[in-house]
C-alpha cells in the first residue's frame, strides 16, 4: 500500500503544484484555459494517437468488458439520480449530479497514471473506458439536459450530439489510430518520434493544469458535494467491481485495470458541461475539489487492492 501511495504522489504533487499556481495568481485563469487547451488538442491527443496506433481493434473491443463497466456505471447512475430526486432536484439537476457520480479524469489523469503504474497493457482497456464514458454517458446527460426543456427529445439532438463526439479530439485521435492500426502500417521513424515528444508533454501539462483549473473551483454545497465523491470515489469502483468479477467476468487483468479507472475523481468536463448548460455548476465545482483532494488516498487503496487480483 505505502508502495503505491509513493508512486502516485508525484502525480498529485504536480496536481498540488498547478493548484498553487493558480490560488496565487502565478498562472491566471486566462493562462490556464490556453494550457487546458494544448493539452485537450495537442499533447494528449498525440498521445492518444500513439498508443491506439500500436494497439489492434481486436485488442481494445471486448464486450463482455464493455457489460461489465456498462452494468456497474448505471447500477451507480441510477441511485446519484434517484437520490437527486428524492431531494425535489429536477431532472437536469439529477443528470448532472449522475454524470458527477460516474464520469472520472480518466483522459487527463487516467491514461499516465494507469499506464505507469498498472504497465502498458492497461492502455487498451483504459482506452475502451473514455470512449464508454464519452460515447454513452456524455451523450446521456445532453439527451436528458436538452429533452427536459424542449419537453421531449428531438433528432436536432441527436445531430448535436454526433457533432460533439466528432469534434472530440480523443475521440478522433483514438479512431484515427485505431484505423491507422487496421491497415498495420507502421509509423515513420521522425512522425513517432514527433508523436512521442509532444505526447510526452501531456502527463505532466495535463496534471499541472488539472491542479491550476481546481484553483478557481469553490467548495459551496459541501454535504451533496461530498456524497457525489462518496459515489465516484467508493460506489463507483465496487459496482464495477462486482460487475467485473461477478457478473460478467472479466480476465482479471483487464478487471484490474477497469476498477482503478473507476476510481478515478470526477472529470472536469463534468464542469463544463454544468457551466455550459447553467445547471449547477458550483455543485459539480465543489465535487471535483473535494474527490480530486481525497482520492490521493482512495486511488492508492483500490490500485494496491487490484494489483493483487
Amino acid at each position: 500500500m505505502l508502495a503505491i501511495f509513493l508512486k502516485t504522489l508525484p502525480f498529485f504533487a504536480l496536481i498540488a503544484l498547478g493548484y498553487w499556481a493558480g490560488r496565487t495568481r502565478f498562472f491566471t485563469p486566462e493562462a490556464t484555459a490556453y494550457l487546458t487547451k494544448f493539452v485537450f488538442y495537442f499533447a494528449l491527443s498525440a498521445m492518444l494517437f500513439r498508443f491506439a496506433a500500436n494497439l489492434s481493434l481486436a485488442e481494445v473491443l471486448d464486450w463482455t468488458f464493455v457489460s461489465a463497466y456498462l452494468w456497474g456505471t448505471a447500477f451507480v447512475y441510477l441511485i446519484a439520480t434517484a437520490v437527486a430526486l428524492l431531494r425535489w432536484r429536477g431532472i437536469e439537476e439529477a443528470a448532472v449530479e449522475a454524470q458527477c457520480a460516474v464520469i472520472g479524469n480518466v483522459g487527463f489523469l487516467g491514461i499516465p497514471m494507469l499506464a505507469l503504474l498498472l504497465g502498458e497493457n492497461a492502455v487498451g482497456p483504459v482506452l475502451m473506458v473514455l470512449a464508454v464514458d464519452l460515447v454513452v454517458f456524455g451523450s446521456l446527460i445532453v439527451i436528458l439536459i436538452t429533452g427536459s426543456r424542449d419537453g421531449r427529445p428531438s433528432l436536432g439532438i441527436f445531430k448535436t450530439i454526433g457533432i460533439g463526439l466528432l469534434k472530440n479530439p480523443m475521440i478522433v485521435s483514438i479512431g484515427l489510430g485505431l484505423l491507422w492500426s487496421s491497415f498495420a502500417l507502421p509509423i515513420p521513424g521522425p512522425v513517432n518520434e514527433f508523436l512521442a515528444i509532444l505526447g510526452a508533454a501531456a502527463t505532466p501539462g495535463a496534471l499541472f493544469a488539472i491542479g491550476a483549473s481546481l484553483a478557481g473551483k469553490s467548495a459551496e454545497r459541501i454535504s451533496v458535494a461530498g456524497w457525489l465523491s462518496f459515489c465516484k470515489l467508493v460506489l463507483h469502483p465496487a459496482a464495477v467491481a462486482v460487475a467485473a468479477l461477478l457478473i460478467f467476468p472479466v480476465e482479471p487483468y483487464a478487471a484490474g485495470v477497469m476498477i482503478a479507472a473507476a476510481a478515478l475523481p470526477v472529470a472536469g468536463n463534468v464542469y463544463i458541461l454544468a457551466q455550459h448548460y447553467g445547471v449547477a455548476p458550483t455543485r459539480v465545482s465543489a465535487s471535483i475539489l473535494i474527490s480530486t483532494a481525497i482520492s490521493i488516498v482512495t486511488v492508492s487503496v483500490v490500485i494496491a487492492w487490484v494489483t493483487s487480483l
